[in-house]
């Protein structure tokens, strides 16, 4: 087709796409195009914006590697991340709510026995996190694999620290036959978000701020349960309700306690969903 304009591209792109062989590729595809022919329509979109949009996610894309992932960041500031969590992630009452996955997740990390230290030397106030993963039933999740990853008190997780050559506040536990597990690591601390590449950029245009509230990550796995990655936020923060993310859950918001001897301590109780049984 030729001499296309304005007001006929749009179907003819469609048209395009009518031969998809995956329907839901087709429909993903479809709905994308009619989306974003009439979001530049409505904007007025100028050729100039239209160029400075390609620069800005090829510049996303140039922040990523192996350590960092810039689109995650983005969608996470834009909301989508939480979007599609809440979407995707409906559980029955009394169920852990899940929350965003971050852009600092590593794949790997060491094994730690109960009890072990999993700051590993990472700068912050010592702690203590006393956990238990059971079934929506009170049932105890035994052997339950538990990942956790945070922030050192200064806001720096393991993999933005050049030349580490090592895990810090990072490791991976079992549950027990009970369901419980516990580490020791340091205080969550609040913490701005990395604002050096193009997610930063968006925020200082927006005139928004950068800050975390103080948590730790979890994600959690266990066979005939849903997989479960959340947070667990530390009660008090001053950025829980304007959370840089919109990852917050009142259910998720708990109190870390400092006891005699100067150490704090957390503890939580995670209930999984568990998966249905095919009929």
């Amino acid at each position: 087709m030729r001499n296309l304009n304005q007001d006929n591209i749009t179907q003819a792109v469609l048209a395009r796409l009518a031969d998809t062989p995956d329907p839901r590729l087709h429909e993903i595809l479809t709905s994308l195009v009619q989306h974003l022919h009439a979001f530049a329509r409505e904007v007025k979109l100028t050729e100039a914006e239209w160029f400075q949009g390609i620069q800005y996610l090829t510049a996303t894309g140039q922040m990523c590697d192996d350590k960092r992932q810039e689109f995650i960041l983005l969608s996470d500031v834009l909301g989508l991340s939480m979007l599609t969590i809440a979407m995707n992630n409906g559980k029955p009452d009394g169920c852990t709510e899940a929350t965003v996955f971050g852009p600092f997740y590593v794949e790997g990390a060491p094994e730690y026995a109960h009890g072990d230290d999993v700051a590993n030397g990472a700068a912050g106030e010592p702690c203590d996190v006393y956990a238990t993963v059971r079934g929506l039933d009170g049932e105890p999740v035994a052997n339950a694999v538990v990942d956790v990853w945070q922030a050192d008190e200064g806001g720096h997780y393991d993999v933005q620290k050049a030349g580490l050559g090592h895990a810090e506040n990072r490791g991976r536990l079992r549950t027990a036959a009970d369901g419980s597990l516990h580490f020791r690591s340091v205080l969550a601390e609040a913490y701005p978000i990395p604002v050096d590449g193009p997610v930063g950029d968006l925020l200082r245009a927006t005139r928004r701020h950068p800050w975390r509230p103080a948590h730790l990550h979890f994600k959690i796995e266990a066979p005939g349960y849903e997989h479960l990655i959340t947070h667990v936020f530390r009660e008090g923060d001053q950025w829980l309700d304007s959370d840089a993310v919109f990852a917050v859950r009142q259910s998720l918001v708990a109190p870390w306690k400092q006891q005699e001897n100067g150490r704090w301590r957390l503890d939580f109780d995670f209930v999984l969903n568990p998966l249905k049984q095919p009929a």
